[in-house]
């Protein structure tokens, strides 16, 4: 009911418009000079206007052009938009790079458990399955939880600095890396913070170049 009574005030609207056109073009009168001056739309109906042809977002766009390609192009239903902005929000992207990151943690942690020596002294039993299996285990999930913490730690940096900066290039990541590097390395003091803050952001500027070019 809101929208037929805002349409006839639009409708309204135009056709006042027009008639003041109408008739501002005929041939005027001498004493028309002195006759003040009317504006074409008042500010109640410009704003009318504004709210119906910006601000109404249940308006049906009716003439959506989409360009010709070879591929068939399909408008994407609500369903599929709110996936994509489910896979484009940063807490996604940050869980996700948490997830390889433990995986990839988790693989380097094995390999360095396995190709590891296992020394004992002359006077010591050399270690069971057990304790060996229990010992790659322990390096195992150490690996993948730190890399998990670095892969979602600067994941979320780069897509909060993406957002707030409104651009995708190379500061993005070397932005990031130096926040990452410099949040890890903080715990052994100020030094080790500046260092591993310069390490990151040059290590993520040179991986960026290189997937880039």
């Amino acid at each position: 009911m809101q929208d037929e009574i805002l349409t006839v005030k639009i409708t309204n609207a135009i056709v006042s418009g027009f008639k003041s056109i109408m008739s501002s073009s005929t041939m005027a009168s001498p004493g028309d000079e002195k006759r003040p001056y009317r504006p074409l739309f008042t500010k109640e109906e410009l704003d009318l206007v504004g709210v119906e042809l910006v601000g109404n977002f249940n308006r049906p766009r009716t003439h959506v052009i989409i360009p010709r390609t070879f591929v068939p192009t399909a408008m994407r239903t609500d369903q599929e938009k709110q996936i994509m902005a489910v896979w484009d929000s940063c807490p996604f992207k940050a869980l996700l790079s948490a997830g390889a990151g433990f995986v990839l943690g988790a693989g380097l942690g094995l390999f360095s458990a396995s190709i590891s020596p296992n020394i004992t002294a002359p006077d010591q039993e050399p270690p069971s399955a057990r304790q060996v299996l229990r010992e790659m285990k322990v390096s195992t999930l150490s690996y993948a939880k730190n890399f998990a913490a670095i892969g979602c730690m600067f994941s979320a940096t780069e897509c909060c600095i993406e957002s707030y900066r409104g651009k995708t290039d190379w500061k993005n990541g070397t932005l990031s890396g130096g926040v990452t590097g410099g949040i890890l390395g903080i715990r052994a003091g100020l030094k080790a913070g500046v260092v591993g803050a310069i390490g990151f952001a040059v290590f993520s500027t040179l991986i960026d170049y290189y997937m880039r070019h």
